[in-house]
């Protein structure tokens, strides 16, 4: 019953967070200065081009009466039609979201990978000078923003000793025979090992870039949750049938001290998602956040209303996944 409650709960938190992001992504960027119409036309355009372009985007009306229209059809699917493109934003954004959830799911991988190895040897060597040296660097990281290690790798990886892709997702040369826009999971799947490796290099750094603070925070947060736990009397028991050290912190600590990191990991990867925007323009990767800055600079707001609307969908169905796998893995929620 906790578990369900925990579900209805979370879905209607889901619903009314979403109809306010509606709200204020609509009328907010309504207020900013600048007008997509003008924009569009060519200088010396006559006020009749003008008012024929406001009708035809319905920009003319009140903003309460565009505001039901453009909720009338998101409710159908129809988030409208981009200004600059000409083409529907649902399939825009669509087309644009899984190369933006590759590069999160990666660096969120290494992240993990590199957090959780910096906090068990933290942990295993705790007290000496290593887990000085571990905690000095997981402060470097974190006081270092992402975009500033991208430029750090594009200086050191693609110019001084030129080991990866610097721009872009792929080589355009390359044969191409994806289905899908998931290219990196459809060339495994097609065993296209070479179009896996180029996609890797592509997104290696940009990646890199981003998984480097999470990575810090994960390695931190575990490493406090573990010294807390090897302490705790199960863990003085598997001492005393004989563990090894690395042995009681990985069969017997790790699991529990996880569950507040898996919280953290969570609530970090939408926050990934969001920073993918500037390490996106950076690196000219042809994802999502690439898009939306792309949007927001021709004041096409049918284009950002579909984005925001989109990224504020991902982080409420994460936060929801995350929460219902905390209450899975721990007993005391899943029991009320």
């Amino acid at each position: 019953m906790a578990l369900i409650r925990l579900i209805a709960t979370r879905i209607v938190t889901t619903a009314v967070t979403l109809s306010g992001v509606a709200v204020i992504v609509f009328f907010v960027i309504r207020i900013v200065p600048g007008d997509p119409v003008a924009m569009m036309l060519a200088p010396g355009a006559s006020a009749e081009d003008v008012a024929r372009l406001y009708a035809h985007y319905g920009l003319d009306r009140p903003l309460l009466t565009q505001f039901g229209i453009w909720l009338s059809g998101v409710m159908q699917g129809d988030f409208g039609t981009s200004i600059t493109t000409r083409q529907p934003v649902l399939g825009l954004v669509l087309g644009r979201l899984p190369a933006t959830l590759e590069l999160s799911v990666m660096a969120l991988v290494m992240a993990v990978i590199m957090g959780g190895a910096l906090a068990i040897v933290g942990t295993r060597r705790r007290g000496s000078r290593i887990e000085g040296g571990i905690d000095v660097a997981n402060g470097m990281a974190l006081s270092i923003p992402d975009f500033l290690w991208g430029l750090i790798f594009i200086l050191l990886f693609g110019v001084l000793v030129p080991l990866f892709h610097i721009s872009g997702r792929i080589t355009p040369a390359l044969d191409l025979p994806f289905v899908t826009n998931f290219y990196l999971f459809e060339s495994l799947l097609r065993l296209r090992l070479d179009l896996w490796a180029d996609l890797v290099s592509h997104m290696f750094m940009p990646a890199l870039a981003l998984s480097i603070p999470l990575a810090a925070i994960i390695g931190q947060l575990l490493k406090q949750s573990l010294k807390e736990t090897m302490n705790l009397d199960y863990v003085t028991l598997a001492r005393t049938k004989g563990y090894g050290e690395t042995r009681v912190i990985l069969r017997e600590a790790l699991r529990n001290a996880a569950l507040p990191t898996l919280t953290l990991v969570g609530v970090q990867f939408t926050f990934l998602i969001g920073g993918t925007v500037i390490i996106e323009r950076l690196f000219s990767y042809e994802g999502l956040g690439n898009m939306a800055i792309d949007a927001v600079i021709n004041r096409d707001l049918p284009l950002i209303q579909g984005i925001v609307i989109l990224f504020a969908v991902i982080f409420t169905a994460v936060n929801l996944i995350v929460d219902l796998l905390y209450a899975a893995l721990n007993p005391r929620l899943r029991h009320g």
